[in-house]
């Protein structure tokens, strides 16, 4: 199929490559020129596995290329999709100009009966605006869908080669029929409904899951006060098939692009419509202000921050991204810099992205011995692998006192930190 996909951030590129690599012919369209001029050379403006090298490949096939102009990136396509972003509003609420932007720029160059879907995470009852201005612009017959997608930074290619599921949201038999075979290559597991509910959908996931993250610290934040121990707690509940042992992870609270943003826009639409004793905004609330509880107890455990240095392992918001947007470094570090800490960093990949939203007093390394060199408080933001197995008693020599080592990820356990002679702080332990 011929399909163009309007958009060239993180779900764009994704998608626009792997549909190429399944045989179809696909332009990625945006109007940054430098961006476009990156992605020709195979040079992905972003971390993610597997990426770089899916997108020279499509593009030497000839199934991918990128242009700046709706006319020829539109014109023949039988398929658009939107994939741009959906900033939240000052109310909360998802911002849509971009997606009418985009929509307005497109409808003069649609050929007759494409399918036009949103892929952008928006409100239930968006496709029916995006229609009237595609209407407003053009006479030709075009149909409207919603298939969100469900990626996970650092596996998204493997996220949309093989997917869970698919959800399509259509009106027509017609459409749901181009839209399945389109999908067959990934996935059998086709599951259609109106566009509404697709839509939907998306907010539904992410705020579910959103609300698995939020349960798990609230009990391990209990577990704290009577002696549980929360990695236990979660192999006993996890053996009940309707809970499952899978996504439960205590810590900080979630961040990233989609969960921090999706949680306020429910929260925030929840409000206008009256419904203001809504789960999605204590959730919101609860999560706002977990950074900041947590930092003031660790303060008083390590018997003040003020005078110490503090080696922060971890800059982006989650493991193989580069991605640091509500990453937890971007509250715990000025936290330890306003309570007189001195603070030194370091990340596999996210350094650079995260220099200019820090304060300049911090400094960077890209060894993480050297990182934890000198220090008295060693706090573990996030799970790299290259984190994972540490050597304890390397960084007991290295370490200045009290000797903490604070592992929001949970990724160790006491006994062998104290074998090694560190003092160990984890969540819900």
């Amino acid at each position: 199929m011929k399909i163009a996909c309007i958009g060239t951030g993180f779900v764009g590129v994704v998608t626009s490559a792997v549909f190429a690599k399944l045989g179809n012919q696909v332009v990625g369209l945006d109007i940054d020129e430098k961006k476009i001029d990156l992605l020709r050379q195979g040079i992905v403006p972003f971390f993610e596995p597997q990426l770089s090298e899916l997108l020279v490949e499509t593009q030497k096939t000839g199934n991918l290329t990128f242009t700046t102009d709706y006319s020829q990136g539109i014109k023949d396509s039988d398929i658009v999709m939107i994939m741009v972003g959906t900033p939240s509003a000052p109310d909360g609420q998802a911002d849509l100009k971009y997606v009418f932007a985009a929509t307005e720029s497109l409808a003069p160059h649609l050929k007759d009966g494409a399918i036009v879907i949103v892929k952008s995470t928006v409100p239930p009852g968006t496709n029916a605006k995006v229609r009237e201005i595609i209407k407003a612009n053009t006479s030709v017959n075009f149909e409207m869908a919603s298939v969100p997608e469900f990626l996970k930074e650092g596996t998204a290619v493997e996220d949309t080669l093989r997917p869970d599921r698919a959800v399509i949201g259509v009106e027509s038999d017609r459409a749901r029929d181009i839209l399945v075979e389109l999908h067959k290559p990934l996935t059998s597991n086709v599951v259609i409904m109106k566009p509404e509910s697709a839509q939907m959908c998306k907010y539904a996931a992410n705020n579910y899951l959103a609300t698995r993250i939020t349960f798990i610290n609230q009990i391990s934040d209990l577990c704290e006060a009577n002696g549980a121990d929360i990695q236990e707690v979660i192999k006993g509940i996890g053996q009940d098939k309707r809970i499952g042992a899978h996504y439960w992870y205590p810590g900080l609270g979630y961040g990233g692009s989609c969960f921090p943003k999706d949680v306020k826009e429910i929260a925030a639409y929840a409000k206008s419509i009256n419904e203001n004793e809504s789960l999605f905004i204590k959730i919101d609330d609860l999560n706002s202000k977990r950074i900041g509880r947590l930092m003031a107890g660790y303060d008083k455990l390590a018997g003040g921050f003020a005078g110490k240095t503090v080696a922060v392992l971890g800059l982006s918001f989650k493991p193989n991204t580069n991605d640091t947007r509500v990453a937890p470094c971007l509250e715990v570090i000025p936290w330890l810099l306003d309570h007189g800490a001195t603070v030194k960093a370091t990340d596999p990949k996210a350094i650079e992205e995260i220099k200019p939203l820090l304060p300049t007093k911090v400094q960077y390394l890209n060894d993480v011995y050297e990182t934890i060199k000198g220090a008295s408080v060693v706090i573990l933001l996030v799970e790299w692998d290259e984190y994972k197995t540490l050597d304890l008693s390397k960084i007991n020599s290295l370490m200045s006192e009290p000797k903490y080592f604070i592992d929001t990820r949970n990724q160790y356990n006491a006994s062998s930190m104290e074998t090694a002679g560190l003092k160990y702080k984890g969540v819900g332990r």
